[in-house]
């Protein structure tokens, strides 16, 4: 029974991603923490569990993500090859500081991340616009030094971990702000989920593992069942998802999955309030 709600989860995770645009991170942290809530795991854990297991995952997306934008050319490797090493570091530091982080002060921070995730997509239209006539004229400024790369890829590592995400919220805003056209972001960004989900999942394993976590079928912050289902459903939902994407309106969309961040944005912050 478990399984098949962890497919489900990985169904509507994946069809989302591609609808949307989004990294599944985003759908299946909030629907992992209602199943665990349900199954009366304790609530110092579900937080880390639903983050820990979001990241699992993203292993398997970000390799068909990956792929698909290394056909096309999309992939700056070189810029890559800087940021990656600081995005597995930053990550898997930044599991040990989730786990050091209660879970009612996660699900705040995780409602705070997800609204500002909706304010940044109800209003990107605009941005999209912006950021089209600077492909059209190839607008391109020089990115930052080598030493800053990999700084900012640990900050990204970091943050990518306390939010249970590949990393491309924070990935894709960074190298457009140097002039990055948006597909060689977006690209870059997918071959940056990977280092991320590797060493987050790791990360979460090794420091639950050190919390000794009394959960079943789980390794530390991972819950095996829940990887296998959602990644299983999620790699072939996606492409699904993406291909409605070109029926229907992109705009209308986003700003209806804005809304439904916004909704479970407010439910993390109210849940964790009261």
């Amino acid at each position: 029974m478990e399984l098949i709600i962890f497919l489900i989860i990985g169904a509507l995770a994946g069809f989302a991603a591609g609808l949307f645009g989004v990294g599944g991170g985003t759908i299946i942290v909030p629907l992992l923490f209602i199943v665990f809530t349900q199954m009366d795991y304790s609530p110092d854990s579900i937080m880390h569990l639903a983050l820990g297991t979001s990241l699992a995952t993203i292993i398997v997306t970000s390799i068909s993500s990956l792929m698909a934008h290394n056909k096309k050319g999309a992939v700056m490797w070189p810029v890559f090859k800087n940021l990656a090493p600081g995005l597995a570091i930053g990550c898997f530091l930044g599991a040990g500081i989730a786990g050091q982080i209660s879970g009612l002060y996660l699900q705040l921070i995780v409602g705070v991340f997800l609204l500002w995730v909706a304010y940044k997509m109800f209003f990107d239209g605009k941005k999209q616009v912006v950021n089209h006539a600077n492909d059209v004229h190839g607008a391109n400024t020089e990115l930052p030094s080598k030493p800053k790369q990999l700084a900012a890829g640990g900050v990204i590592g970091i943050a990518s971990a306390i939010f249970g995400i590949g990393g491309g919220s924070l990935t894709v805003p960074y190298l457009t702000r140097y002039g990055v056209v948006m597909q060689k972001a977006v690209g870059t960004s997918a071959a940056c989920g990977l280092p991320i989900a590797i060493a987050g999942a790791l990360g979460f394993m090794f420091f639950g593992m050190q919390q000794q976590v009394n959960v079943p079928n789980t390794i530390g912050f991972v819950h095996i069942y829940a990887f296998l289902g959602i990644s299983i459903m999620s790699f072939f939902t996606a492409k699904l998802g993406a291909k409605v994407a070109h029926i229907l309106s992109p705009e209308l969309l986003k700003k209806c999955f804005a809304v439904l961040l916004t909704v479970v944005g407010c439910y993390f912050l109210f849940k964790g309030l009261i």
